[in-house]
């Protein structure tokens, strides 16, 4: 078996990618079982090393980010071609003494808690949000979220106050919104007939927002309203409640969020368990400002 290689050469990877991509178009005709392959079942040998298919999976869950490039029914043999890059450099770091030089046992020992800390939170943490607790989330959400209104609307902007009463008075005279808007209108809007579309507050400069949220459905500002683009006459053309997205929209968001707050709050239960001691005066500062400010609470967990 060799898959404990693998986590100590990672980083020799960026410096093979080249074959692995070009392996890609060697394997284009390959095509995956139909059927899982036995994990413990041996694929070829490296010197006399065993090669397994559980070492492909490992290949293909540790390089995921480069492999994410490759087409799905490639990435066996991609991940095998890396493999075998990987053993080779390794191979001839081990002959040359690297794997007992300090700084690689240092790195090791890195590469083996960051490992233990994917696989646990994984195990505690990502394994243990079901799609009830997501949707339960999500329910909450909605049911906290005040109601709010959105509504629809036209305008026609001009340079000059004097421009936009005479569309006010073409518009009492009887003169269709939207044909005078693409007319007069010199916003992007205005070949659409001034439409906006549906908007909530907050999403307008303030002056226009007031105004347009102040009409009646049908209704038309009886004065211009002036902001920092021009004078605008706006007519409403809807109002409606504000609809929250579906659930499968923002499943994932949702999920993520339940990630880190879960994450966060195994932390904080161990930092309160740890003899954690900062040496260093800037950085103990740092962290002390850091832990009251609960910064990991917005933070995406490491992995």
């Amino acid at each position: 078996m060799m898959s404990y290689r693998v986590k100590r050469v990672r980083p020799l990877l960026a410096t093979g990618m080249a074959t692995l991509l070009s392996a890609v178009l060697v394997g284009s005709a390959l095509s995956q079982e139909a059927q899982a392959p036995d994990p413990d079942a041996v694929i070829g040998t490296i010197d006399g090393r065993e090669v397994t298919n559980r070492d492909i999976e490992f290949a293909i869950g540790d390089l995921e980010d480069q492999l994410g490039q490759v087409p799905p029914d490639q990435q066996r043999f991609a991940a095998m071609m890396a493999l075998i890059d990987i053993e080779l450099l390794a191979g001839k770091a081990e002959s040359e003494g690297v794997a007992d030089t300090e700084a690689f046992t240092q790195r090791l020992d890195f590469l083996r808690s960051r490992a233990l800390h994917n696989s646990y939170f994984r195990d505690q943490v990502v394994e243990t949000i079901s799609e009830a607790d997501v949707r339960s989330r999500y329910d909450a959400e909605i049911a906290a979220t005040p109601p709010e209104n959105e509504v629809r609307a036209r305008h026609i902007l001009v340079e000059t106050e004097e421009e936009a009463r005479a569309v006010i008075a073409d518009l009492d005279g009887g003169a269709d919104f939207a044909e005078l808007a693409a007319e007069k209108s010199t916003g992007p809007s205005g070949p659409s007939g001034g439409d906006l579309g549906y908007f909530t507050r907050g999403r307008m400069v303030p002056a226009f927002e007031e105004a347009a949220f102040a009409l009646e459905p049908g209704g038309v500002t009886a004065e211009p309203v002036e902001t920092q683009f021009g004078w605008h006459v706006i007519k409403l053309e809807d109002r409606r409640p504000v609809q929250p997205p579906p659930f499968e929209q923002v499943e994932a968001q949702v999920r993520s969020v339940l990630l880190r707050e879960r994450y966060f709050e195994l932390l904080t239960a161990l930092r309160a368990e740890a003899a954690i001691e900062i040496t260093d005066p800037e950085l103990k500062t740092a962290y002390d400002a850091a832990i009251s400010a609960g910064v990991n609470a917005g933070e995406q967990p490491a992995e």
